[in-house]
């Protein structure tokens, strides 16, 4: 098999939209409402676990028993509605940091789209956020131009089961029509990578100060980022080759190797 398709997650991977738009987002939208709650980075991670945003607030409000004030009768009479509401304001101010240049891309995001489409290589969107919650990072963090590269998104609200699951990776790849083996992933979390994994999609992880200390075992190359002239990448598992920065041709390494792997097993 040839590689056929580039499969990109958005959160932490295309952007670091957790730590400067997720996060920040929710707790803007807990000052709104008058609560004393905030998520620091170190509580964000442990949430991060969960494979949603209105998931985290659910098991946020069912596991810690925060003090909710005047919210929480409100609460009480319907968590899920609850959780809709203060999701539904945290969009509002993620858009809004989004619109105003916060959440800039990764290094090598662009480059590697570019250089993908160039050699005619499919691009995908994967990931557990849905389409409204991925817009505005299509329209003001990668722009009209790049975004249109983009062939093929698979969402959150699409499937029964999100990631860790494989069903994302799956739909992506039976709308593009490739196979595992044409494919490659590009993932910042273990919960992607399991995704991706149970998928028979070879991954290339490119870690964040979220997801630094999780646990890649298996993969075929972990990078600090795709990294691009004046912002070099590090390899903190397998190897870059020439140039210091993940290129087309690693993407291809990759997927050979890991084709070569399958074969021989």
């Amino acid at each position: 098999m040839t590689l056929r398709a580039v499969l990109f997650d958005v959160d932490g991977t295309l952007a670091d939209t957790e730590a400067l738009g997720h996060r920040p987002a929710y707790n803007r939208a807990f000052r709104k409402l008058g609560l004393q709650m905030r998520w620091g980075p170190k509580l964000y991670r442990r949430l991060l676990k969960l494979p949603g945003g209105k998931e985290r607030l659910k098991h946020y409000i069912e596991h810690y028993r925060p003090d909710l004030g005047a919210e929480q009768a409100e609460v009480e009479r319907d968590l899920d509605a609850w959780v809709a509401k203060v999701h539904e304001l945290k969009s509002k101010y993620f858009k809004r940091r989004m619109r105003n240049g916060r959440v800039p891309l990764r290094a090598g995001i662009a480059r590697i789209m570019r250089e993908a489409r160039q050699q005619n290589l499919q691009l995908a969107i994967v990931t557990n956020a849905s389409l409204k919650t991925l817009k505005p990072v299509l329209k003001y963090c990668m722009g009209p131009e790049l975004a249109a590269e983009i062939e093929v998104i698979a969402s959150g609200e699409e499937v029964a089961h999100k990631k860790p699951a494989p069903d994302l990776y799956r739909l992506a790849m039976r709308r593009l029509g490739v196979r595992p083996a044409e494919c490659v992933a590009l993932e910042d979390s273990e919960m992607g990578f399991r995704a991706a994994t149970a998928a028979g999609v070879p991954t290339v992880i490119t870690v964040n100060s979220d997801t630094l200390e999780q646990d890649f075992a298996g993969a075929a190359l972990v990078v600090s980022s795709l990294g691009e002239p004046g912002a070099p990448a590090r390899a903190l598992k397998g190897e870059l080759g020439v140039l210091p920065w993940v290129t087309v041709e690693t993407l291809r390494r990759v997927n050979a190797t890991a084709g070569a792997v399958a074969r021989a097993a």
